[in-house]
């Protein structure tokens, strides 16, 4: 007979470590079911329960205003994830190609970090003046359009994301395959589109969707760039504070936060069916 395993007792530090784990997801998340949960109120206001139903859905779908402030959310989400994929698959692929010690490389990734840790106050207070100055002064009309101007500032808070989630994806790859190609006379555009953009596509495409994901929530320098006609859904629901939160907020607000969970997920499965395990898909999304 074998002896039996006994198990052993948890000291009380890990015991404690895990019941405040615990406690911080409870207090990070709880407030969010509160809001999918009164999102089924049939009520008028959002704090005062009625009883359960759909009228809130409803409600928000004959809208207009509010299907307008969700049209201008996910146009300015896609098109702000188009053009900083771009920007960050190039960024991307050029950081993790380049030879160690580059100082050009040094210089944009302190760059590209500066963009990610700016309050978004300052860069809300930065970007208003500077898109006013070329819509006027510099002739540039165009930038004196709403979604014109939300893309800009999407794309800029967003292209570091992706350049970071690219160049770790491409860090993970065998520069020897690249180099083969070169060996058998691959042109070098004919290199990116066969090898280098397949080896990169799952890092790009979670890129891409984190890109949507950010600009959807945006809320800070989108209240300072947005234009009369199109108004963020996020800028909405901010100005909504000051007359009351509805049940309809809270029913587009879960909207949104499945589709944002949904991109997430997409992206998680993307990672995994390329062959990434838990440890490396997080060390894409955070761009490690």
């Amino acid at each position: 007979m074998s002896a039996a395993r006994t198990r052993r007792p948890r000291d009380p530090l890990s015991r404690a470590l895990t019941v405040l784990g615990v406690l911080v997801f409870v207090f990070l998340f709880l407030p969010i079911l509160v809001i999918v949960v009164y999102s089924f109120n049939t009520g008028r206001l959002l704090g005062a329960w009625d009883s359960f139903g759909f009228d809130a859905y409803t409600r928000a779908w004959n809208n207009p205003v509010i299907g307008d402030a969700v049209r201008t959310s996910l146009v300015a989400g896609v098109l702000a994830s188009m053009v900083s994929t771009v920007l960050g698959t190039i960024g991307g692929v050029a950081l993790a190609r380049a030879r160690a010690g580059a100082r050009w490389a040094g210089l944009l990734t302190a760059l590209l970090a500066v963009t990610l840790i700016t309050p978004e106050v300052i860069d809300g207070i930065a970007i208003l003046p500077w898109l006013v100055t070329l819509g006027t002064d510099g002739g540039l009309a165009v930038v004196n359009n709403g979604m014109v101007r939300l893309v800009i500032v999407h794309t800029s808070l967003a292209v570091a994301v992706v350049t970071f989630i690219v160049r770790a994806r491409m860090r993970g790859m065998d520069e020897q395959i690249e180099e083969a190609a070169a060996d058998l006379y691959a042109a070098p555009w004919n290199r990116f589109r066969q090898i280098t953009l397949p080896l990169a596509s799952p890092g790009i495409f979670a890129g891409a969707l984190m890109a949507f994901t950010l600009s959807l929530d945006n809320t800070i320098v989108a209240s300072f760039v947005q234009v009369p006609g199109y108004t963020p859904w996020p800028v909405y629901v901010f100005g909504s504070l000051k007359v009351g939160l509805r049940p309809e907020i809270a029913a587009v607000s879960t909207v949104m936060l499945l589709l944002t969970l949904a991109a997430l997920a997409v992206v998680w499965a993307v990672l995994r069916r390329s062959g990434d395990d838990n440890a490396s898909v997080a060390s894409t999304f955070t761009g490690g």
